[in-house]
């Protein structure tokens, strides 16, 4: 306690009520090509009717990716999700030229072009697609910057004329005529400064909505002056708005020539005595020359997953459980892996190529032997890694065709569903919590025999059994040698052990490897394995913490040491049921146990 120089009370508290943190054992991983949306950066996704609002419906180069997605979003709720972006990928503009550096999220946005709106308008481009790709070429930007043009084109009064036909059901979206803002006249309510402008983005072709000329977005009433803010007290500067509510564009210039004290103070602008400058016409913005790039290339797409993949290796900035794959290119699935192994806080999840699960079979191109020569041709066996027997038929609803999708979504998400309904350290296999959704059909359904390949080889087969649907029908890891971590709920038990136990550890950190601080830290852990033990996580466990493994010279190099032994529950893969057949009036007592 702290020395006190003269008589008084001294006050202090010790908290003793840490406890183990709740982690999170679902949230799922990954990367593919996307037709809209931010790339290079991770974006969590909760249902597929966002991952559809944010990345768009899928086509033929990105439904792999689009359904592996989907299909782990129809068991659980947490998807972070990256897409990656192709090298030569442009983002489209209004006068077409490409952006360098080029805009791949909103934070390459805030960085590289919102401060100079106006000033470099990014070689007069007033205006750039939200996201790279060609859907953008499918946007355009209407602005209407002053009453006389807005009244022309919605012809609302007589004496207005040489207004646009072709704005007109557009202008009359709006319910009056941009003039001088609320912002302005509360303070000073004879100001005219007519700094308000209306703005219109709209799908022209139809290539987003699938209707052509449908309105997207409408900002009615925003500003041109940069501290204008709404009634609410949110920014209504357009180029803050567009940036924090729109999902097509982003400001990149001022959309007409006379601009006079567009991005002003509300003060300057009064202060001077002027107004903001406006065309006499709407000014009509299409955007063009959006390219997804080289998507259809294999081998690009392939790499470019890779790199994206990295956006997860650092297990202090993502927190991740389920990390997919979706394509089976082998230096994905491999990326994939040596993630999980080094994170040692996740499972990859892997897919056989569809090819390999079409041989034929009962001779040496079955398709199991073809799948587990595929799995053999990995670097690394692992127990973060659990491989499937193929692909699933799906419908595609947005489409409207039929599609081959990998199953490690699916493998993913009964992973996910199983800790929702028991724990992480329940199997994720059969008929209880194995039933996968959404399939037409397996390109390989494997019978016994091809079911005993593929399970020494350790890929876990998913067959359709007629009259009780598509069922996992396995939980073993990659791991190659007897271990109990030869399967995933064992895999999965010590993931959430090691990462919950060694969370609530770091309140031992800087403090004395004394008998209270070791007696605190086994105080600690043990209600928390007592509550896996009582989930049936368990068999038995034992805690050491003390002398005998903090020995002097551990103490004397600052270091702490917490032994814990698990014996961990082993899930059912094999059952023998033995009937026996007696003779009447035989006492079953004298043949139990013999047969």
């Amino acid at each position: 306690m702290a020395i006190q120089v003269s008589p008084g009370v001294s006050v202090r508290e010790v908290d003793l009520t840490t406890s183990t943190p709740a982690i999170s054992t679902s949230i799922g991983a990954f990367a593919g090509p996307f037709n809209w949306g931010p790339a290079n950066t991770t974006v969590l996704v909760t249902s597929e009717v966002q991952l559809n609002n944010i990345f768009g419906n899928p086509d033929n180069n990105t439904a792999i990716s689009y359904f592996t997605a989907a299909n782990f979003l129809s068991y659980s709720n947490s998807l972070q999700t990256v897409r990656i972006s192709m090298g030569d990928a442009n983002t489209a503009t209004s006068n077409g030229a490409p952006l360098s550096p080029p805009i791949y999220n909103d934070l390459d946005y805030f960085d590289y072009y919102y401060q100079t709106v106006g000033s470099v308008g990014a070689g007069n481009s007033a205006w750039a697609a939200r996201y790279q790709g060609k859907l953008g070429n499918a946007v355009e930007v209407i602005v209407w910057a002053n009453a006389a043009s807005w009244l022309a084109d919605a012809n609302t009064n007589g004496s207005y004329a040489g207004g646009n036909t072709a704005l007109q059901n557009f202008a009359r979206l709006f319910d009056y005529a941009p003039n001088t803002s609320p912002y302005i006249l509360n303070s000073n309510p004879t100001a005219y400064v007519n700094d308000e402008i209306h703005i219109l983005v709209v799908d022209s072709t139809g290539a987003i909505t699938g209707y052509a000329n449908t309105v997207l977005e409408k900002y009615q009433s925003v500003s041109v002056l940069s501290d204008a803010t709404s009634p609410d007290g949110s920014s209504n500067y357009y180029v803050n708005r567009i940036f924090n509510q729109s999902n097509y564009v982003h400001a990149l210039g001022y959309p007409q020539t006379n601009t006079l004290n567009w991005g002003a103070t509300t003060q300057a602008l009064l202060n001077s005595g002027g107004t903001c400058g406006s065309d006499a016409t709407a000014n009509v913005s299409m955007l063009s020359n959006g390219f997804d790039g080289s998507i259809g290339s294999g081998d690009l797409v392939s790499q470019a997953t890779v790199n994206a993949f990295a956006l997860f290796a650092d297990k202090e900035k993502v927190d991740i459980s389920l990390l997919m794959t979706g394509n089976s290119a082998i230096n994905i699935v491999q990326a994939a892996v040596d993630i999980a192994v080094n994170r040692s806080d996740c499972v990859a999840f892997i897919s056989p190529p569809l090819a390999n699960t079409q041989g034929r079979s009962g001779d040496a191109q079955d398709p199991s032997i073809s799948i587990v020569n595929w799995v053999n041709s990995l670097d690394s066996y692992s127990s973060y890694a659990f491989a499937d027997s193929g692909w699933k038929y799906q419908y595609d609803k947005y489409n409207d065709v039929y599609r081959w999708i990998p199953l490690n979504g699916d493998m993913a998400g009964l992973c996910a569903y199983t800790d929702n309904v028991r724990a992480p350290w329940w199997s994720p296999a059969g008929l209880t919590r194995g039933v996968v959704k959404n399939v037409i059909k397996l390109a390989l359904n494997p019978n016994q025999a091809q079911r005993d390949v593929l399970y020494k080889g350790g890929v876990n087969p998913v067959v359709s059994f007629p009259g009780q649907g598509t069922i996992l029908y396995g939980d073993k890891t990659l791991l190659n040698r007897p271990s109990a971590f030869d399967r995933i709920n064992v895999r999965r038990l010590f993931i959430v052990l090691e990462k919950t136990i060694s969370k609530a550890a770091r309140a031992s950190l800087f403090e004395f490897n004394d008998e209270f601080t070791r007696s605190q830290f086994v105080a600690l852990v043990d209600p928390f394995l007592r509550s896996v033990q009582a989930q049936r996580g368990v068999y038995s466990y034992k805690i050491v913490c003390d002398t005998t493994n903090n020995t002097p010279e551990i103490i004397d190099a600052n270091q702490f040491v917490g032994d814990i032994y698990v014996q961990p529950a082993r899930s059912i893969n094999f059952i023998q049921l033995n009937f026996v057949a007696t003779r009447t009036g035989v006492d079953f007592s004298q043949v139990v146990g013999k047969y």
